[in-house]
């Protein structure tokens, strides 16, 4: 339904190894490249790699050992999979928690720094990221800061933005406002709705931008 709506991405989470040969049937049937959404096993991104995923979602510091990583970086290299680290506002490392007291674009810009250098240190590059949060604010703040520090893609969103009505308009100054700046490469809009509904959403900001072009404008 969503490729039909015109997704060019899609993310998929794979909590377990269940799941992951769950992945392994959608990818037999559809095109559209897909994204394996993994948080802690590494067995699980080797698995969906064999699979055929084209992304890997993945933070390398929340993996356990640096051998785990490296076997994750050796995959994704052996496959020629990207990867995506994914970066949330509700999910800080427990320091970071303390050191800041709450959520703040500075909080998620050392989180992703932290996970981005141990990539780094594995001359692992092709990789983009993504610093969410539900709040408007502090997403567009998260990501300016971001892109001042890396060249890689960002994956623009705001997690959790809420019902259809509230969530597409969060998101719309959100992800419309950054796009606006030059900042962003690839969006996920994140509504308590159908997920095909998120799609639509996604193009109407980019036609009203001028960034893509769906359909007849009269």
């Amino acid at each position: 339904r969503c490729a039909e709506a015109g997704a060019d991405i899609m993310r998929v989470s794979v909590p377990s190894m269940e799941a992951a040969e769950a992945f392994g049937a959608i990818r037999k049937r559809v095109s559209v490249p897909l994204v394996a959404d993994i948080h802690f096993d590494h067995r699980i991104a080797l698995a969906v790699a064999d699979y055929g995923a084209d992304c890997l979602r993945i933070n390398p510091g929340n993996i356990g050992s640096d051998q785990k990583v490296r076997e994750v970086v050796a995959a994704a290299r052996h496959h020629g999979i990207s990867m995506r680290i994914g970066v949330n506002a509700g999910s800080l490392e427990k320091d970071l928690q303390k050191k800041y007291g709450e959520p703040t674009g500075e909080a998620l810009l050392e989180s992703a720094l932290r996970h981005i250098d141990i990539l780094d240190r594995l001359n692992f590059h092709e990789f983009k990221v993504s610093v969410k949060a539900s709040n408007v604010f502090l997403t567009m703040d998260a990501y300016r800061l971001l892109s001042k520090q890396i060249d890689n893609p960002l994956h623009l969103g705001v997690t959790e933005a809420g019902i259809y009505r509230t969530g597409t308009v969060k998101s719309a100054i959100a992800l419309g406002g950054l796009l606006m700046e030059g900042i962003g490469d690839t969006m996920r809009i994140s509504l308590a709705a159908e997920p095909e509904d998120e799609i639509k959403i996604g193009f109407d900001i980019l036609k009203s931008l001028g960034l893509r072009s769906n359909g007849i404008n009269f």
